[in-house]
């Protein structure tokens, strides 16, 4: 497991904002949001940068898709309803098979640290449902928006 300073490290420069206010849906009983929202809140920030960055149109015309391998989650404080959530998101590592994502959720107004992640996903081809290389084009825009 990483500990947060490695994390932080390896974050890059062409950071992605997200901003996601907590809901009443998002909280469990405990009146707090569920560990597993988190991970919605990650994934929805992902998709926010690929869809700026233009990166999930090449991905369709690819015939290719993405999916999650690894997630390195820390939690660090809990957030809850009402709570303005910023989650930054950047490419930290481009491999010809996989791409690791670094992703922190803060809380807006205060800046203080909610979670730490670290995501790894690879391409597929969406006929053979197989793993591959990702296209050319696609490493050049990867390496573009780092």
């Amino acid at each position: 497991m990483q500990d947060s300073t490695q994390i932080t490290d390896r974050l890059s420069v062409q950071t992605h904002q997200t901003e996601i206010r907590v809901r009443g849906f998002h909280i469990d009983v405990y009146r707090h949001v569920n560990n597993a929202r988190y991970l919605e809140f990650l994934e929805e920030a992902r998709w926010h940068y690929f869809d700026e960055a233009g990166l999930t149109p090449m991905f369709t015309e690819a015939g290719c898709g993405m999916a999650v391998i690894n997630i390195n989650i820390s939690y660090r404080r809990s957030a809850s309803f009402g709570d303005d959530l910023l989650i930054s998101t950047a490419l930290s590592k481009i491999q010809p098979r996989k791409v690791e994502v670094n992703q922190t959720i803060t809380l807006k107004n205060t800046g203080q640290t909610v979670v730490q992640a670290v995501v790894t996903f690879m391409a597929f081809d969406q006929q053979s449902n197989k793993a591959i290389s990702f296209p050319a084009a696609i490493q050049e825009r990867f390496n573009a928006i780092r």
